[in-house]
């Protein structure tokens, strides 16, 4: 029976009715001298080629956030753009992801946390540094335990992440309204007005979504790691960055928020 796997495909020994004895020793010799397939020469996905399109889109995202650290007015147009871009990136990665599509949501959003981060600092200096080191600590934190097996996911434990964050959107909107009309005066709306024993519900809410973005990022490593046993075409790396990019904007915000209510 011949193999699937593109790797193989081409080799003598692994085609349909060929056996060892087929094979000279001189033949034998070529193939374990010749280099192993990699995701190029495979076309397939794996878990190196998507590490190296997160960290390009990552790169792009870097870019656009100084562009908009230097121009922080473009905040409001990229966050626009951003917000239709990744809408766009979720119906077209149902069919197939678009290197470019994924890179200038990169670019859009970077622009636009360069823009706000801009704004919190002024506010509460030193507070982005803080925001960027604690986003590299959850997410390299998340990435060993996945690595190491000691933290999956689970059916379970998906259904409680996502019951937790149609809460939180329900929270967010609420809140949102709120200050809005100003029917609460505080800035931070009932994350900031409300206290528990004395600390701010945003406070306790922010740990909490913060352990959300964890989780998220296991299942966005998962995910990957489907796809690679999947043997999933080499393109759909650009969907396992783009998934990780958008957990990793998400628990850059919501740290911000948390110091700075912190702060507060």
């Amino acid at each position: 029976m011949s193999t699937s796997n593109p790797a193989f495909s081409r080799t003598p020994a692994f085609q349909s009715g060929a056996t060892a004895a087929t094979l000279s020793a001189e033949n034998l010799q070529e193939m374990y001298e010749s280099p192993s397939a990699n995701a190029v020469d495979t076309d397939r996905m794996t878990v190196e080629d998507t590490v190296v399109k997160t960290a390009i889109s990552f790169g792009v995202l870097l870019v656009g956030a100084l562009i908009g650290w230097v121009v922080p007015v473009l905040w409001i147009p990229a966050a626009i753009v951003g917000l239709v871009l990744a809408f766009v990136n979720i119906f077209k990665n149902r069919k197939k992801p678009s290197p470019a599509l994924t890179l200038a949501y990169a670019g859009a959003q970077g622009v636009f946390i360069g823009g706000i981060s801009v704004f919190y600092e002024s506010e509460w200096g030193g507070i982005v540094l803080q925001a960027v080191i604690g986003t590299v600590v959850v997410v390299g934190v998340t990435l060993a335990l996945f690595a190491s097996g000691k933290i999956r996911a689970s059916a379970k434990a998906t259904k409680v992440f996502f019951i937790a964050m149609i809460g939180y959107l329900l929270f967010s909107v609420i809140n949102m309204i709120l200050v809005w009309t100003g029917a609460n005066s505080d800035p931070w709306g009932l994350s900031g007005s409300v206290k528990i024993f004395g600390i701010p519900l945003g406070l306790v809410i922010g740990v909490l979504v913060v352990i959300m973005c964890a989780y998220s990022l296991v299942l966005d490593f998962d995910a990957i790691q489907q796809g690679v046993k999947n043997r999933a075409p080499r393109v759909w790396g650009w969907a396992g960055a783009f998934g990780i990019m958008v957990t990793v904007i998400w628990l850059y915000f919501e740290l911000l928020r948390l110091f700075a209510i912190a702060r507060n």
